[in-house]
């Protein structure tokens, strides 16, 4: 008969979420728990095994080497659940027919949004439902099954694939742009400028201008800034990848200049659980996703 201590199934999500999250409170909220209901399972489940889990420094609290062994356990075991049960689904015909995804607004606004009618056309049997969100957000315990990301990744205990570099490039509305025809870079620098200050100083000292740059306008939603150049606000620099829609149908105009290509951590990302890679339906849509993102570059890159 084995000597290891037996293990209480019926603690273990709150074990899991406070490992997680490193938070009794924060795992509270995610399990719809109160507090103190989740501070007396962790007590309960460390009394039964005979050895503490988490060491505590006043209201803090972390994993402690057995804390961590059986994390790592735990976690292992979840995935291999999840996999018995969609493979269960399969085997039942009742296979994942909605996928919840998470984007940024501007993300959703400027490209995918325009391009969902073309996924429903192609399968019509897979539902999206779509979640826009600024801050990056645990996929499994919130319950998405993917994200679209900009940033360096990867993201630990996902999946990254990457969907596109991110460049900047100079746009302005038809009408200013047609004005700027073959003005100089200093009369393109007393224009109302719109835009992140520092990237403007780049791109101006990569054009061959040394200068400081005052925008007149500077936005914490990329959409907001493109929207705000078709309207005729001003000069803006932006990623290339939510100008692409108004660039093609003429809405937007590029003006000369070098491109300010993104550093890794502007780059788009595809992210989703390990556990969910060999989910049909999610890889049709990573795969669409890829189709209509190479699309996208091919046609951008006909109007240069």
């Amino acid at each position: 008969m084995s000597n290891s201590p037996r293990l209480p199934l019926q603690y273990l999500a709150a074990f899991r979420a406070v490992a997680r999250l490193q938070n009794v409170r924060a795992a509270a909220e995610q399990l719809h728990l109160t507090h103190s209901a989740v501070s007396q399972q962790i007590r309960a489940l460390e009394a039964q095994l005979g050895f503490a889990l988490f060491e505590r420094a006043g209201r803090g609290i972390q994993l402690n080497a057995a804390g961590s062994a059986l994390q790592a356990a735990v976690e292992r075991a979840w995935a291999e659940l999840d996999l018995g049960l969609r493979a269960a689904s399969a085997a039942d015909g009742s296979a994942m027919r909605s996928l919840n995804i998470t984007c940024t607004p501007s993300f959703a606004q400027r490209w995918l949004m325009p391009r969902l009618s073309g996924w429903r056309a192609a399968h019509p049997d897979i539902s999206l439902k779509l979640f826009t969100l600024q801050r990056v957000i645990d996929l499994e315990s919130e319950g998405f099954h993917l994200a679209l990301r900009q940033g360096a990744g990867p993201w630990p205990g996902l999946v990254n694939e990457v969907l596109m570099e991110s460049r900047q490039i100079v746009v302005a509305a038809p009408a200013l742009a047609q004005q700027l025809e073959g003005a100089s870079l200093q009369t393109l620098a007393d224009q109302a400028l719109l835009g992140d200050a520092e990237q403007w100083t780049q791109w101006f000292a990569q054009a061959g201008l040394a200068c400081s740059i005052f925008p007149a306008a500077s936005f914490n939603d990329g959409g907001l800034l493109v929207q705000a150049a078709e309207q005729g606000m001003g000069v803006a620099l932006a990623r290339e990848l939510l100008c692409a829609d108004a660039l093609l149908d003429g809405r937007l105009r590029r003006l000369p200049g070098p491109t300010l290509e993104g550093a890794s951590q502007r780059r788009y990302h595809i992210v989703y659980p390990p556990a969910l890679r060999e989910e049909p339906a999610l890889r049709m849509l990573c795969d669409w996703l890829h189709a209509e993102m190479n699309e996208s570059a091919r046609r951008l890159k006909g109007l240069v």
